[in-house]
């Protein structure tokens, strides 16, 4: 089975950080893509950050030169690091990976940013 178990997700002040983290498990994980989705209670759930498998990566508008995605192929882990936190980063981070045609998303991790 796949897993994806989020963690480091909690509160902080504007412009300050935190680190997510996403480890997973039963996938080949240096292979996949791996994302970062956000979502709002009530709102569709948006994607953040992607990394493929050769490092390559892409960011949503409103969070690049803020955020970074970054892998460790040997932890099968994804990481999110994020700077300069805003008020409006505030909501659940979600990690996702799509195998064997099927999407895959983990539980989610609060964060919360006080203006």
């Amino acid at each position: 089975q796949v897993y994806l178990v989020e963690s480091g997700g909690g509160s902080v002040q504007a412009g300050g950080s935190l680190r997510l983290s996403c480890r997973t498990s039963g996938i080949n994980f240096k292979i996949h893509r791996m994302n970062w989705y956000r979502q709002a209670a009530g709102k569709q759930r948006d994607l953040v950050a992607t990394i493929s498998s050769d490092g390559s990566t892409n960011y949503t508008d409103s969070v690049k030169s803020r955020f970074t995605i970054s892998r460790d192929n040997d932890r099968n882990t994804v990481y999110l690091q994020m700077n300069t936190l805003k008020h409006e980063d505030t909501t659940n981070y979600y990690c996702h990976v799509t195998w064997r045609s099927s999407n895959f998303w983990g539980r989610g991790t609060q964060v919360t940013v006080s203006s």
